[in-house]
This record gives structure tokens, C-alpha cells and sequence, in this order.
């Protein structure tokens, strides 16, 4: 049974005070909503989270607080409430949220922290049973700790952005926000999860502090490793690998564009590209038994590990003059089905659009939203077979639930709530 049949997240009962902005501290939010919590989501028209106004928003539709495809996908199944941190009065009112509350989350700067009173210390005082995180890009002590930044601020800084990209060409970063959507939510909510473990069993709230920085540093393991044991700095190796060859992506045979080209992009074709890697020399003898006829599979250079890795140019020159005549979604499945790892490379079109295997397990999740019409979201990011999650609305309208979280949650009466209305605290 899914929340929306009327079902019990694993979360059901928790309550977070989400105070957070743009997508590490969201996400993590949008995944307590998935299992169960009732997330309420603090925002202010002072200092809108900016993705409510950024692409993509639908063809169709004109661009508005609530159209913004970002945001809608990391809000999902949330309250919105307004509340502006920067009036006279706020801070008793955010304190009401946080003393109602099992979970306070941000990912504002130390200065903004401490300019709303939401510090550690001040929130303990208020409810000791808080479980507070914080995600500073570079944590809430040290001499960087007021420098800001995003994602792509942020994959440099950690030097993920060095090991990114052509050997030949200046540092490309990961394209998207990576730190931002995947490393520092994941750690958050991990660290989340263990201290409600840890105050279930004992009582005690405590601090969660998780610098984003050192999220993503701890990817970085091997390049840190060769330069402490052998003193090399790893550079930029594009697409190969240490110790698989070929390890690459090759070009395909094009295909007709059915969708509006993206800026940059040929109008007419849509570029098709094929993900391979050869770990071994049995892989090697089954890519050569899939590809007869082709220049690469008879030629001695080859046939080993280390001959490929001397020869990978020539090598990777061969793979691509056949994949340039195949089809993509073709090749897949032949090398598949001849157990050589292999993938189309799949743009957005795919995910949605052509992906069975998405498809048949259901992992996109189409939910009607009053100004989007019927949406897709990301679907919960993980399976639970006995407290399974779900999305239980879209993302909500800005500034939706305010009366009902000053009412219901925090126990305003309408008089009350009239009054911090025209005192500029709610809206």
C-alpha cells in the first residue's frame, strides 16, 4: 500500500522544519517525505530559492514560481511555508516549528545561521531532542567556512573537477551538480537516519554536520592514495581506464531528431553514442565475436590487456569506425547478449520516453500538479520491500500550506496568524 492508498512511511510521525535552498538540502528533504515524514518546507519571497524560477519549465506553460522543473522534483510531497527569517518576530516563529519538530535541516551559510539564530545551540535550547543538520560547503569552522558556492563551485574546490575531463583540455567539472544531487544528500540522510537511531535509543537530539567538501572529497580515494604512496597527482584521463581497454564512448550511426534541438545541437540530428568497457581478454574475445569482420578483431596488437593499453589510440580509432555504422540501441543489446558491458548513452528522450527496463519498474512517477499538468518525479531512491516509499503529491504551489502549518502545526489562531500576515512574517 503506497501513502496515497492511506499506508505508513518507515518515517510516519517525523516531522521536518526543511530550511534549506537549491538541491543538497532539498533532496534530502524530498527523501524524508518519500518514507513517511511531513516535511515543511520553509521559503521566503525575501530570497526565493532560485530554482523555483530556472529551467526547464513546460513548453507550454508560462514560467512561474511553481513551474520550475528542478525545484517541483526536489519538493515533492512537501508543505510550502512562508515565513521570512529576515522580520522582526520570525525567529519565534521558526523556534515553534523547530520545538514541534524531530529534524531541522539547512545548507545556508554559517553567516546566515547564525544571523537567524538557528544554531545548533539555539535550537538544543528550544527542543533537545532536535536532530540538526547543517551542510556548509565547507563546514561551520575553519578559514573558509563563510566562502560560498554551488555544485559547480564545489566540484573544483574538492578537485573532482581536476580529474574531469580530456588529458589535453582545461578541467570540464561532472556537468551536472553532482556533489549537490547525489554525494551530500546521500551522506546527509544516512547521518539523519543514524541519529533517530541514536535518539530512539537513548533520548538524546545531537548535531549533524555534514561539510560538503569532505562529502565529496571521500570519492577521491585513489588519486589521494597515488599521491601519498607513490607521490604521482593524477590528471585527467577523459574516458579510459587504469585498467580496462577499450574503455570508452563511441560514436554511432545518427538518427532524425524528434524533439527541439538544445542550444549547441545540430536542429536536424540527434548524435548517438555508445558506452563500452573491455575488462578482460575473455571480454575482448567476445566483443571480437560480436564485431566479424572488423578491423579490430584479427590484429595481434590486441589481443592482450597490455597490448591494447600500448596501442589504445589505434585501438580506440578501430572501435570507433565500426560503431559509426551501427545502430545504438542495437549494438546494446547484441554486445549485451554477448556479455560484454555495454549501454546506449541516454539522453533525457531515453530516460523518459524509450528505457523498458525504467518502464516496467515503474521508477518514474507522473504526478498531476496545478500548474505543470501531469509531471514526472523522480521516484523514491530506494526499494523497501516491507515500508515501501512513494511520492504523495507534487511539489507544492508557493506559499500553499502556510496557513494550515501556522494553524495546525504550530497552533495560530486566525487572529494570529492575521497579525504576523501584516507584520511581514508569514504571507
Amino acid at each position: 500500500m503506497t501513502p496515497q492508498e492511506g499506508g505508513k512511511g518507515p518515517l510516519d510521525g517525523i516531522r521536518v522544519a526543511d530550511f534549506s535552498w537549491f538541491g543538497a538540502g532539498p533532496i534530502v528533504g524530498r527523501t524524508l517525505a518519500d518514507f513517511g515524514a511531513e516535511v515543511v518546507r520553509v521559503e521566503s519571497e525575501y530570497k526565493i530559492d532560485a530554482l523555483r524560477l530556472t529551467q526547464p519549465v513546460p513548453p507550454d506553460r508560462p514560467a512561474t514560481y511553481n513551474t520550475g522543473g528542478f525545484f517541483n522534483n526536489f519538493n515533492a510531497g512537501k508543505h510550502s511555508f512562508l515565513l521570512n527569517m529576515n522580520a522582526e518576530g520570525a525567529r519565534a516563529v521558526a523556534y515553534r516549528l523547530v520545538e514541534r519538530s524531530d529534524v531541522f535541516l539547512t545548507n545556508h551559510t554559517p553567516r546566515v545561521v547564525a544571523k537567524w539564530g538557528v544554531d545548533y545551540e539555539s535550537l538544543r535550547a528550544v527542543n533537545p531532542r532536535i536532530i540538526a543538520a547543517y551542510q556548509p560547503m565547507q563546514g561551520s569552522t575553519g578559514p573558509h567556512k563563510d566562502f560560498i558556492g554551488f555544485g559547480a563551485v564545489l566540484t573544483p574546490v574538492s578537485g573532482l573537477s581536476h580529474l574531469s575531463g580530456d588529458p589535453a583540455r582545461p578541467p570540464i567539472g561532472v556537468g551536472t551538480n553532482y556533489p549537490d544531487f547525489t554525494l551530500n544528500p546521500g551522506h546527509t540522510m544516512t547521518a539523519i537516519l543514524a541519529a533517530l537511531r541514536h535518539r530512539e535509543r537513548t533520548g538524546a537530539g545531537q548535531m549533524v554536520e555534514l561539510a560538503q567538501i569532505e562529502s565529496v572529497a571521500a570519492t577521491l580515494g585513489p588519486a589521494l592514495l597515488d599521491y601519498t604512496v607513490n607521490g604521482r597527482v593524477a590528471a585527467r584521463t577523459g574516458n579510459r581506464s587504469a585498467g580496462m581497454a577499450p574503455h570508452g564512448v563511441f560514436r554511432c550511426r545518427d538518427q532524425a531528431r524528434s524533439h527541439p534541438a538544445a542550444v549547441g545541437q545540430d536542429p536536424d540530428v540527434r548524435e548517438r553514442w555508445i558506452a563500452i568497457a573491455v575488462r578482460d581478454d575473455d571480454d575482448w574475445a567476445a566483443l571480437c565475436a560480436a564485431a566479424p569482420g572488423s578491423a579490430f578483431a584479427g590484429d595481434a596488437r590486441f589481443a592482450t590487456v597490455a597490448g591494447r593499453k600500448r596501442h589504445e589510440d589505434a585501438l580506440e580509432s578501430a572501435i570507433a569506425a565500426w560503431t559509426a555504422g551501427e545502430e545504438a540501441a542495437s549494438l546494446q543489446e547484441r554486445l549485451q547478449g554477448a556479455d560484454v558491458p555495454a549501454h546506449l548513452v541516454q539522453d533525457a528522450e531515453d530516460m523518459l520516453d524509450h528505457d523498458a527496463h525504467l518502464r516496467a519498474r515503474g521508477y518514474y512517477r507522473r504526478l498531476e500538479h496545478p500548474e505543470t499538468g501531469l509531471s514526472a518525479y523522480d521516484g523514491p531512491v530506494v526499494g523497501l520491500g516491507e515500508t515501501p516509499g512513494d511520492l504523495r503529491w507534487a511539489a507544492p504551489l508557493f506559499g500553499e500550506h502556510t496557513y494550515e502549518v501556522a494553524t495546525r502545526i504550530l497552533g495560530y489562531s486566525d487572529d494570529e496568524v492575521s497579525e504576523l500576515v501584516a507584520a511581514g512574517v508569514l504571507a
